[in-house]
């Protein structure tokens, strides 16, 4: 089985579930307890907080461990939107996870002013659509890091800076849960991410909150995460996740180089066939390790389930949105439609694929479409 939905999850190192197994049946202490064994775990989480901060270049105070991407995302917009007196301004982009689209969506309906940002073809934020959506009435801003269906990377240094500078009272969240590790540091207010996506387990990821950001936090209760996310800590996968991150951070460079060849091959690959076209940013702008491809003359579905049978595993798009059934609003909002998006497939790699793997899972492609468009309609 040739695994290419790395976007989707991956799987969890050794390494990692060795982790979060010892602290499952050795460690299993819960780190809110006042005897010594119970403090020495505490005591880890803290360490692991620490290392995981420095990631960010920040504070151990300033994250925020929570069950993963959707959470943080969630709690990032309620936090911050708890504390004001008053309705704000709210922009966002077209192309944002559901768990940023439609929160905010939610709150449009019952009144707040909500500006969505439009998208170029590549699946980039325009710098100066958002600089005139600004105004001083506008409270947080959400744009995500790296898209997940097509890979394109916004430049969320440039984008805070605009926003500071004409609004400097709002605060600037990005979803980083596709660049957690992968890309460099960025500067702003919130910044959300999950350990699925990185070889831990699911269920874990955290939130970056810049000291000084008002913020009221998500589920009240017992006081965990310094009284702004409640709930017993979840010690084995906060630990797993520092161990997978410490494993990424250890082999970044060697990581992406890896993923960049796979990707370049299947691309190469691909590009032989007929009536195939590359959606999003090129094969260099995008990130190294998500390509998205259309197949005219098949339907993106039909040619998943002929793939699967064969031992490649790929998607459609975000597997949040796998269910919902209709257009794809991310690749509609890139202009991409019609056949073109009918026929859209994303591939997504990890540090584990091979070259073999891609010009593998190109010779399933070719052989499957040669079926498939044999159906095509006239």
């Amino acid at each position: 089985m040739i695994y290419f939905d790395n976007s989707a999850t991956t799987v969890v190192s050794s390494e990692a579930a060795q982790t979060a197994l010892r602290y499952m049946t050795q460690d299993f202490y819960n780190p809110a307890a006042a005897y010594s064994p119970a403090v020495a775990v505490e005591r880890d989480v803290n360490s692991a907080r620490a290392r995981l901060a420095s990631a960010f270049r920040a504070e151990p105070s300033e994250l925020i461990f929570t069950s993963g991407g959707t959470e943080s995302n969630n709690i990032a917009l309620s936090g911050t939107l708890a504390p004001m007196r008053e309705k704000c301004r709210i922009i966002t982009t077209a192309v944002e996870h559901p768990s940023v689209y439609e929160p905010i969506l939610a709150l449009k309906s019952r009144g707040w002013d909500v500006v969505v940002l439009g998208v170029d073809t590549a699946g980039r934020v325009d710098a100066k659509e958002l600089e005139n959506a600004l105004t001083e009435n506008t409270g947080y801003v959400s744009i995500m890091h790296v898209n997940n269906e097509v890979g394109s990377v916004n430049d969320i240094d440039g984008l805070y800076r605009i926003v500071k500078a004409k609004a400097p009272n709002a605060v600037f969240h990005s979803d980083g849960v596709q660049a957690f590790m992968k890309l460099s540091p960025v500067k702003c207010d919130m910044y959300s991410f999950s350990g699925h996506k990185l070889h831990a387990p699911k269920g874990v990821g955290g939130l970056f909150v810049r000291k000084g950001v008002r913020f009221a936090g998500g589920q009240l209760g017992g006081g965990q995460e310094n009284n702004l996310r409640s709930g017993t800590t979840n010690v084995p996968g906060i630990m797993a996740l520092d161990t997978a991150c410490t494993q990424y951070a250890n082999n970044r460079e060697a990581n992406l180089q890896k993923m960049r060849a796979v990707k370049q091959r299947l691309y190469n690959d691909l590009s032989r066939l007929r009536d195939v076209r590359l959606n999003g940013p090129s094969v260099e702008e995008g990130v190294p390790y998500i390509l998205n491809m259309s197949f005219l003359g098949v339907r993106g579905e039909v040619l998943l389930h002929s793939l699967m049978d064969k031992g490649l595993l790929v998607s459609t798009g975000s597997a949040c949105a796998a269910r919902h059934r209709g257009k794809n609003r991310i690749l509609t909002a890139m202009g991409i439609t019609g056949e073109r998006q009918d026929g859209a497939i994303r591939f997504s790699f990890c540090p584990g694929n091979t070259a073999a793997e891609a010009d593998a899972a190109a010779q399933m492609i070719e052989e499957s479409l040669l079926v498939l468009r044999r159906f095509r309609r006239r």
